[in-house]
């Protein structure tokens, strides 16, 4: 993800904060600030707020160990202004394996909670408040009561949410992966409408969540339907055949020729008849303005890549099309290039099933 910055790797997933996380913890310096006057009471706010994403990162690796239980790596945890983002490769195969994956997230939530409590009864014995609140009480009473709704919100059945993942689960069990889908993002939805309308009248940081739900709801419904469309789709009838390779001696003004002349972005690098890297149009823009046309093609190309085998289906590569941060994939054959696999002609692909109405022969 564009502006994060990695903090460390756990259990061999990436963990990543992104920049405008910075805002939220000096937006909370500053309103502890103003209310306290102190530095060291607007430090604490800072403090307990980290705290709460230290469980929300906590939170996301519940998600990512139980996927991996199944078979299914968690590409990196994302710590975001709302929240955590947990990339797994895939959702598992069988609803029940999601349906625990989707659990795992707001248990480790109850499991801090539970901790806390013990800790309170503990040390605190005929001292123990009756009730406790977000704003009101110590630092782990605060801490306990914030882990308990956010296992609760979180299990709200609206995408992008693990409730709405729970829900759709639950669905497939009885239903149509798809239909399930389509059913829980619709109950999303309507649940963003209901936040919106609520934060019209009372707090508008619910129009923000209405938004982000909404969102999430009509992404997920589409992204099932894109992967629908794409199962038992085989290589050969998706890949592009007609295609140019540059070598990596090849001058920049080579690439600029030809993508001037067509409408390939993107070429791989063949040498002696192996791909050696692959030469995006971003990397080849922005070489341009500090190298020059006269350039070499190797001192630009990407030699770190993904490679699909004309063997493959099209669903798992394009998965990895997805999280690899390119647009293109070489297809090899035994070694040798037979092929690409790009975003765009995936989307002509999935415009042309659905014009047509049945799989194209």
């Amino acid at each position: 993800m564009r502006w994060a910055w990695k903090v460390g790797v756990v259990a061999g997933i990436p963990v990543f904060v992104h920049s405008t996380f910075l805002l939220v913890i000096a937006w909370v310096f500053w309103i502890y600030w103003r209310q306290g006057q102190s530095f060291l009471s607007a430090a604490a706010g800072a403090g307990f707020v980290l705290v709460l994403f230290g469980c929300v990162v906590l939170h996301e690796f519940g998600h990512a160990l139980m996927a991996k239980r199944y078979g299914v790596r968690t590409r990196d945890i994302t710590l975001l202004p709302i929240g955590g983002v947990a990339r797994l490769e895939r959702m598992p195969d069988e609803p029940r394996q999601e349906l625990w994956v989707a659990l795992a997230g707001p248990a480790v939530n109850v499991v801090i909670a539970a901790g806390l409590l013990a800790w309170l009864v503990l040390v605190g014995g005929d001292q123990l408040p009756v009730a406790f609140s977000v704003t009101g009480g110590s630092f782990f009473e605060r801490l306990m009561v914030v882990n308990l709704f956010l296992a609760v919100f979180n299990m709200l059945p609206a995408f992008p949410m693990d409730g709405g993942r729970v829900l759709r689960a639950t669905l497939a069990m009885r239903l149509d992966y798809v239909k399930a889908t389509q059913i829980a993002a619709t109950v999303g939805q309507g649940m963003a409408l209901l936040f919106a309308l609520m934060g019209l009248f009372g707090n508008p940081l619910l129009l923000f969540i209405a938004f982000f739900v909404w969102i999430g709801a009509a992404q997920e419904a589409s992204m099932v339907q894109m992967r629908t469309a794409l199962s038992g789709i085989p290589m050969s009838r998706a890949m592009v055949t007609d295609f140019r390779t540059l070598s990596p001696h090849d001058p920049l003004s080579r690439a600029v020729d030809l993508i001037l002349a067509g409408s390939q972005k993107d070429f791989p690098v063949v040498e002696d008849g192996h791909v050696v890297g692959v030469l995006a149009e971003t990397e080849l823009v922005s070489a341009l303005s500090s190298g020059g046309l006269d350039a070499p093609v190797e001192r630009v190309m990407q030699r770190d890549f993904e490679t699909a085998d004309y063997r493959e289906m099209l669903e798992p590569v394009v998965e990895r099309l997805k999280g690899c941060n390119c647009r293109t994939i070489p297809v090899l054959l035994d070694g040798a290039l037979v092929g690409l696999v790009t975003m765009d002609n995936i989307g002509e692909l999935i415009s042309i099933r659905s014009a047509v109405g049945r799989p194209l022969e």
